[in-house]
């Protein structure tokens, strides 16, 4: 299934994509796609339903695919062309660092970059949303604990990140920074997670291309890994590191986001998503 959430920030529906790839309206079913909704046997009861005979849902804004994100977990470095482009030794084991729910926003809202921003940086990634809670749980059962995937736009400020005294997290949480979506693909629909295709432009410019299978960590290893350090719960988001071409890595020089920009990408399966580039406007950060 594509379950995704439409309406004015806040106000989002729930539905998913009928075989045609319209959006059917889950609300008649459940009030919000949530996680409870991401549990096993509440998506089995999802793939029960005719989607034709649900409603039409009416067209307006794709928000973040699920509502009630308690952690926003990020891997660094996790393709190795990545790590090298950026200087720096493909790492023994996962580089873990946060992002705050509160920066997901929808596949195509506004970027806004926030004050002071000089070095804003794109990251096409693969995101694994969690469906079952996973504590200390073993490579070889990592993915049952999977609910599904989706696209993600890891933005970076890589002076807050880099040059602010430490803590990548600086340069990760702005508002914005963490688009989501378009859809959750349900684990039933990607049976490898190893051999997605993924790719972002700037401007109409290709500058990444990648493959999942070229991961350093694969997303089984990654979910098993997360999970000895902190409880992973359904509604979680794990993001899993980007292949190269980074802003921050372009040669003869650098290329960062300016106000202005277009930024497209997807993955195989999972949707594209669209981000403009806006100059500090906390109007446009509050939708």
């Amino acid at each position: 299934m594509k379950l995704l959430r439409i309406g004015p920030k806040g106000r989002e529906r729930p539905a998913l994509l009928d075989a045609q790839g319209r959006p059917r309206d889950l609300s008649p079913l459940l009030p919000d796609i949530t996680p409870a909704t991401l549990a096993p046997d509440a998506l089995a009861a999802l793939r029960a339903v005719d989607p034709a005979a649900l409603p039409l849902a009416a067209p307006g804004r794709v928000g973040v695919p699920w509502r009630g994100m308690g952690k926003f977990v990020a891997i660094g470095l996790n393709y190795s062309d990545h790590a090298a482009e950026a200087g720096l030794p493909t790492p023994a084991e996962p580089v873990v660092f946060m992002k705050t729910p509160g920066c997901a926003i929808g596949a195509d809202d506004p970027v806004v970059l926030p004050k002071g921003s000089t070095k804003a940086d794109w990251e096409v990634e693969l995101g694994v949303v969690v469906g079952r809670r996973a504590r200390c749980v073993d490579e070889a059962d990592a993915l049952a604990h999977v609910a599904g995937y989706c696209v993600v736009n890891d933005i970076s400020e890589r002076a807050f990140q880099l040059e602010r005294g430490g803590q990548w997290d600086k340069g990760k949480c702005c508002d914005t920074f963490g688009p989501a979506g378009p859809w959750l693909v349900t684990a039933d629909e990607v049976p490898d997670p190893q051999a997605l295709a993924l790719w972002l432009d700037v401007n109409g410019q290709r500058r990444q291309t990648g493959h999942t299978s070229r991961m350093v960590f694969g997303v089984a290893r990654l979910v098993s890994y997360v999970s000895h350090f902190m409880t992973l719960e359904p509604g979680d988001l794990l993001t899993t590191g980007t292949p190269p071409g980074v802003g921050m890595g372009a040669k003869p020089a650098p290329v960062f986001l300016r106000p202005g920009d277009v930024m497209r990408l997807g993955i195989d399966g999972l949707g594209e998503q669209r981000q403009t580039v806006h100059a500090w406007d906390p109007a446009l950060i509050d939708g």
